[in-house]
């Protein structure tokens, strides 16, 4: 955010959002939601995929950190 000169505060009231809702969102604590990954994309001016896509890769690796191992355990079906 620094790189747009924006606080926690600057940008909810960008958002329209609660200075909460971006504070928990910064500090990892609520994830991107499609209402916000609209709202962003509408600011920013890219996609609301963009949003989404990165979420869905945090989660991702979030899980694989937590789980990865016993993820491995389980064994690719042999099809053919």
């Amino acid at each position: 955010m620094p790189d747009f000169g924006l606080s926690v505060s600057r940008l909810a009231m960008a958002l329209r959002v609660s200075r909460q809702s971006v504070n928990e969102l910064v500090r990892e604590r609520r994830a991107v939601s499609p209402e916000m990954a609209l709202r962003l994309s509408r600011l920013f001016g890219n996609s609301p995929a963009f949003w989404l896509n990165a979420q869905r890769a945090i989660d991702l690796w979030d899980t694989e950190q937590a789980n990865g191992s016993e993820i491995q355990r389980v064994e690719p079906l042999n099809i053919g």
